[in-house]
């Protein structure tokens, strides 16, 4: 018997938006975001000045069909253009860095994801679970997300903003084996 996941994606601070499908940029760490990425309409009710639209998702495939149960499983990190916007801005350099750290903390729960998923023991209820260690992953993924603008008053607190970088990309470097 074959029964195959069904992807889950999660887009912070857009709601669903239709059946289509939305470009994507996978995380990676060679690539960084620049302002081209960032392709849909500046929000101008909003007072910040750009928004990354990231998030998680999973995809996983159980087999029981050579006689041994397999659970393989995908957890990607995606950056969407066409829901991430800029504004005019001054300090675009400094900005960019604030908005890759929003993409990079994604990745941070990917990774999160991906370590939680190589130890998980099969069960009976495969698919509750498999939901229930995502929904957990990514409802830390959103608060650290808020927390993060929270912290750094949305870039302006610099000083926020320098611990949050060094913060993050020692997370990232601790859970390097669950890098893709």
């Amino acid at each position: 018997m074959k029964s195959k996941g069904l992807i889950i994606l999660f887009f912070s601070f857009v709601s669903a938006f239709g059946q289509e499908e939305q470009p994507k940029i996978k995380w990676h760490e060679n690539r960084q975001l620049s302002w081209e990425d960032f392709k849909a309409e500046p929000d101008n009710s909003i007072a910040y000045s750009a928004n990354t639209n990231s998030g998680i998702g999973y995809s996983w495939n159980y087999s029981t069909a050579s006689g041994i149960p397999e659970f393989q499983h995908e957890v990607y990190t995606n950056f969407y253009p066409n829901l991430s916007w800029v504004k005019d801005i001054q300090n675009e350099e400094y900005l960019l860095a604030h908005e890759q750290l929003h993409f990079d903390i994604s990745e941070l729960h990917a990774r999160k994801l991906r370590k939680i998923l190589e130890s998980y023991e099969i069960g009976r209820n495969i698919r509750q679970d498999l939901k229930r260690l995502y929904n957990v992953v990514e409802s830390d993924r959103v608060a650290m997300q808020n927390r993060f603008d929270k912290e750094t008053a949305h870039s302006e607190n610099k000083t926020a903003e320098l611990k949050w970088r060094h913060f993050v990309a020692e997370e990232l470097f601790k859970l390097q084996d669950y890098a893709l």
